[in-house]
């Protein structure tokens, strides 16, 4: 009985509404983010952009995404490669130097090359094990 009262096409109808309003807060949200994130303006400017997409939503947010199209792609690349920095240092910390073995395959390597003598090969060598 519910089905008749609300065809198929307004359903199809009423999901598009929604995506786009989803998709609307997406990008306003987005915007924001990259006016709060900015390094190269003031505050005023910052809080003139932030007027400009309250007061006038649409013309705003789409005025801000074509004119700082560049700079909110190199925003968002610089964050992407700093997270990934961070993330390779913590791996690196956490991985450590690979253990005992690496460690007197290091020692045997200096003491291949001549770098250390047969005692100090030894003494790194009991270092690592203990």
């Amino acid at each position: 009985m519910l089905a008749a009262d609300y065809p198929f096409l307004d359903l199809m109808w009423t999901m598009v509404v929604f995506f786009l309003w989803i998709l609307w807060f997406w990008l306003l949200f987005t915007v924001f983010a990259d006016i709060f994130r900015r390094r190269d303006i003031s505050g005023w400017g910052k809080a003139a952009w932030l007027i400009f997409a309250i007061v006038l939503p649409f013309l705003g947010v789409f005025v801000y995404l074509i004119t700082q199209n560049v700079g909110m792609t190199e925003r968002n690349l610089d964050q992407a490669r700093s997270q990934r920095e961070q993330f390779d240092e913590y791996v690196r910390q956490t991985a450590g130097s690979g253990g005992a073995a690496a460690e007197i395959d290091k020692a045997k390597q200096l003491l291949d090359s001549g770098a250390i003598t047969q005692a100090e090969f030894e003494a790194l060598k009991q270092k690592a094990l203990a």
